[in-house]
């Protein structure tokens, strides 16, 4: 059966692998890294307990892909792998009753999914506009006795294409920074440039959103376009793309100013240990 990945943060019990039974050494989140993802990119390595200390430690893995998580549980439960006892392992049988919907991954983490699925050669980016649209809801404001300057905004139009599969989405996002300090002249500067950094990476992680792998049984990849992201971005020629962003047409209040928030955690440690789900003798 084909699976389906979106570029969001994975959810779901059969995406996250329990390991526990670890040997507490420096270095141990590097070291399950490198043991599993071997079957498939990961989302994340979480270790509970002092890795450095003395007491028996636990760890979350999350992958992108149920069928990865599988299969590392099947060919690691029961191995030593890189210490000298062996591991149990487990896929996750528990879960939070409500979940929401999983927020976007960043644009890094994007990147890493497209380069594994799709390669290196498989997929480019570029910026099609940014604009700096600071000072559009007002000039500096007076706060007590302090001139206080509004935050360095820019708006960002990006586009991500996978000619393999002759597909071609954008993304538009805006980010904003702070001016630490009114008084530093370089402090604009700063802001600027944390500001383009974040429109940049919003408005790429943004046209990923519109695209879906399909992991086909065979291993190989398919591509779909995800009609329910559409937007005003993917149709129109770049000239008129680039006027509708100017200043004077722009709505603020039509993007996301908050970064990306990620599930810290969709299952219940505790909770799992008791009902575990683990493979047949």
């Amino acid at each position: 059966m084909a699976e389906v990945l979106e570029f969001r943060v994975p959810t779901g019990r059969d995406r996250t692998v329990l390991v526990w039974g670890l040997e507490p050494e420096p270095g141990l989140e590097h070291s399950l890294f490198s043991a599993f993802s071997q079957f498939g990119p990961l989302y994340s390595v979480r270790v509970r307990g002092d890795a450095g200390g003395a007491g028996p430690c636990s760890a979350t893995i999350k992958f992108y892909s149920a069928g990865d998580a599988s299969r590392a549980q099947r060919a690691c439960h029961g191995h030593s792998l890189f210490q000298k006892s062996p591991l149990k392992v487990c896929v996750c049988t528990k879960q939070k009753g409500f979940q929401q919907q999983a927020p976007a991954l960043s644009s890094n983490k994007c990147q890493e999914l497209a380069n594994h699925y799709l390669g290196f050669n498989g997929w480019s980016s570029r910026i099609i506009t940014l604009q700096n649209v600071s000072g559009f809801e007002g000039e500096d404001e007076e706060v007590g006795e302090t001139l206080q300057k509004p935050p360095v905004k820019y708006l960002c139009a990006a586009e991500v294409t996978l000619p393999h599969h002759g597909l071609r989405t954008r993304g538009a996002a805006l980010g904003q920074a702070p001016v630490e300090d009114p008084g530093d002249p370089l402090g604009v500067v700063t802001a600027s440039r944390r500001a383009q950094k974040l429109a940049v990476g919003k408005a790429l992680s943004s046209a990923f959103q519109k695209i879906l792998l399909i992991i086909l049984e065979n291993g190989k990849v398919a591509v779909e376009y995800n009609p329910t992201q559409e937007e005003l971005t993917d149709s129109l020629p770049e000239e008129e793309l680039k006027g509708l962003l100017q200043v004077n047409e722009l709505s603020l209040e039509q993007f996301d100013l908050e970064e990306e928030e990620e599930i810290l955690s969709d299952l219940s440690w505790d909770d799992e240990l008791l009902s575990l789900e683990m493979p047949p003798n």
